[in-house]
């Protein structure tokens, strides 16, 4: 297991939110990813439109997850239409 962090940036709409943040955290629960932080950033405007979408719903995560998963949850987070842009980075690197 290895720390991430993982910043995600979820259509600004409540409802299209909560359905991303859902769907997050099932496939986290799924793999059997320790969250250790959840920081809820807010809704903000984005530098440049991102599926013409001005604003995004930013929300931090630090984490421990097996390396071996994460590009399975890149491909899963791309297909899903709540999620605008996501990002996972290693912080002991």
């Amino acid at each position: 297991m290895r720390n991430y962090e993982f910043t995600v940036i979820f259509n600004a709409n409540e409802d299209n939110t909560q359905a991303g943040l859902e769907f997050v955290t099932s496939t986290f629960a799924a793999a059997d990813v320790e969250i250790t932080k959840q920081d809820d950033m807010g809704v903000k405007y984005l530098a440049y439109d991102i599926k013409k979408q001005e604003k995004g719903h930013y929300v931090y995560f630090e984490m421990k997850a097996d390396p071996s998963r994460i590009l399975g949850f890149e491909q899963a987070f791309l297909l899903n239409q709540n999620i605008l842009k996501f990002l996972f980075v290693n912080p002991e690197k």
